[in-house]
């Protein structure tokens, strides 16, 4: 493949950009893997003339790759990584003023109710929650300060899906931005930007890198003078990830694809179990007719998803003991990876959500359903809910 060609890589199917976009062959080696530039800082013809490179923190030529290859998968002009998912959030919510308003949605993820309600409502913020399922309250909640709705979809924990389209519409009829977090499905089964969002968030720790290894955040957009603003914000704070971890993350996004295929086919066949199985009270799985949100993620996804969420009949004691009783499934926090992992979120991930209007359910059990063998992930599920 002769390394012009890589320029035209915005015309190639999601699969193919996803190994190459961003990425040509090193013109010194001719290696087809883009190298680790560990390099702090790079050398200078004469004084304000380089190669595009000066310091690493402003920018390195392995987070280039990576930023490259995941704005063309998620269809934006504009890609930024960062050391972490909360930094590419830190980042995004240092654009607001004092006085500025936040609408989240009421099931947001709990590290970004901490963030906004904890760090940025004290310098002057003011934010609200609000379910973005219904626009009419959205409308309502919206006020002449509202420089920002923040959705999640589907969301975390709760799997609730959002109309990004619709809510777009209320967003920008009031002159705000929308960010969506793209984390749970991912530019291979949503691609928020082209249905109205302004800013598309992500944990480049899930899915993107998808082996538990490596820690990371990206912003997507197309707004040029907001990309300017947020560039300057990315090496002025300097929440950068390692050359190393964006290699990671980069490789990380050569099997997206395939890996999001075999979590949307695993995950399906979990629900085919819980939703039988007497000790569970409700599944909740966008994939499932019954779900609220059933018809917008089938409308708006390509696939429905591997995160799958239940809610146990003995309530908080049996979620407890579920989910500290399983094999395959391991107990922990994150998501999004090759081994599947489970998890009480109220006690977990959104402990600090805990008697805030984003409080989760205490009988809520959260699985990160990965890419184990179905018959395995069934008998260990089946198992610990027998024995509760």
């Amino acid at each position: 493949m002769a390394d012009d060609v890589f320029s035209d890589f915005e015309s190639w199917g999601f699969e193919t950009r996803a190994i190459h976009a961003g990425q040509p062959h090193d013109p010194v080696s001719g290696a087809v893997v883009v190298p680790i530039s560990p390099a702090t800082t790079f050398a200078q013809q004469e004084v304000g003339v380089h190669r595009g490179y000066e310091y690493s923190r402003t920018g390195n030529p392995t987070r280039s790759a990576l930023q490259a290859c995941l704005s063309s998968l998620e269809g934006a002009a504009h890609g930024l990584a960062f050391a972490s998912g909360m930094a590419a959030e830190d980042t995004l919510l240092r654009t607001l003023l004092p006085g500025d308003h936040v609408i989240l949605g009421n099931d947001a993820y709990g590290g970004t109710y901490r963030l906004v309600s904890a760090v940025v409502a004290p310098v002057g913020v003011t934010w609200t929650a609000v379910d973005l399922t219904d626009v009419d309250a959205l409308a309502s909640a919206m006020t002449p300060s509202t420089r920002m709705v923040w959705a999640e979809t589907p969301t975390n924990p709760l799997l609730t899906v959002i109309d990004i389209d619709a809510v777009a519409e209320v967003t920008h009829a009031s002159g705000a931005l929308l960010v969506v977090d793209n984390t749970f499905a991912t530019p291979y089964l949503q691609q928020p930007l082209s249905l109205g969002a302004d800013v598309v968030v992500h944990s480049t720790t899930k899915y993107c890198g998808g082996h538990s290894d490596v820690v990371g955040g990206f912003l997507a957009l197309d707004d040029d003078e907001l990309a300017a603003k947020l560039e300057y914000l990315q090496n002025a704070v300097g929440a950068v990830g390692s050359p190393f971890d964006n290699f990671l993350t980069t490789r990380g996004l050569k099997t997206l694809p395939v890996r999001m295929d075999r979590h949307c086919d695993n995950a399906a066949a979990v629900v085919e179990l819980l939703i039988d199985h007497p000790r569970v009270a409700e599944v909740l799985w966008p994939g499932l007719p019954t779900h609220p949100g059933h018809d917008v993620a089938a409308r708006q996804m390509s696939g429905f998803g591997g995160m799958v969420s239940l809610r146990l009949s003995g309530g908080r004691d049996a979620a407890m003991r579920f989910a500290a009783s399983t094999k395959v499934f391991t107990l922990a926090e994150s998501l999004g990876a090759v081994e599947s992992l489970i998890e009480h979120p109220g006690a977990m991930t959104h402990a600090s959500a805990a008697g805030s209007p984003l409080e989760v359910p205490e009988d809520l059990v959260r699985l990160s359903v990965g890419l184990e063998s179905k018959v395995d992930l069934i008998d260990d599920l089946s198992l610990a809910l027998d024995q509760l």
